[in-house]
């Protein structure tokens, strides 16, 4: 592993959207992403929502690293919110310098301030993301997770690993 770099870790605003935007390009690949006016307008929306957040790690005023943080609302477990995190990313160029361990810890420490009993990811089948997850806490033996898709899956760039 690289030498850590120096960063700082926030709540994303409005204000990060064209460094989400790369970020999320880079995620997705040939899919596209939600740009212009109306990426400028989810990303508001997406801030907006109630127990929704996206955590960053910041490198020198650029935003280099991201995971989305949902927080739900829900009657068992006496009534304790469960997370979901999704969208998680570190540009290839700041990855294996703990940036996304920063910023998957501080999603986790946002839905343990919020009293969630569990936090659930999906991640790809490819053994470097899940080892990244797994030295993370996480289990993939405790349940089976399926998805249902309208669209393509899509094929992620190569090299592009949550670090």
């Amino acid at each position: 592993m690289s030498m850590e770099l120096c960063h700082r870790l926030r709540r994303a605003g409005e204000r990060d959207y064209r460094d989400l935007l790369c970020l999320y390009r880079e995620l997705m690949g040939e899919i596209p992403v939600l740009a212009g006016t109306g990426g400028a307008e989810m990303l508001r929306r997406i801030l907006e929502h109630p127990g929704t957040c996206i955590a960053v790690a910041e490198v020198e005023a650029q935003v280099v690293s991201a995971a989305t943080l949902h927080i739900l609302p829900n009657l068992t477990h006496g009534g304790r919110p469960y997370a979901l995190i999704e969208n998680v990313v570190t540009l290839r160029a700041f990855q294996g310098r703990g940036l996304g361990r920063a910023v998957m810890g501080f999603a986790r420490d946002a839905a343990w301030a919020e009293d969630a009993y569990k936090i659930m990811l999906l991640t790809g089948k490819a053994a470097a993301a899940r080892g990244f997850y797994e030295r993370l806490g996480y289990s993939g033996d405790d349940k089976h997770a399926m998805t249902l898709r309208r669209s393509p899956a899509r094929k992620p760039p190569p090299g592009n690993l949550p670090q």
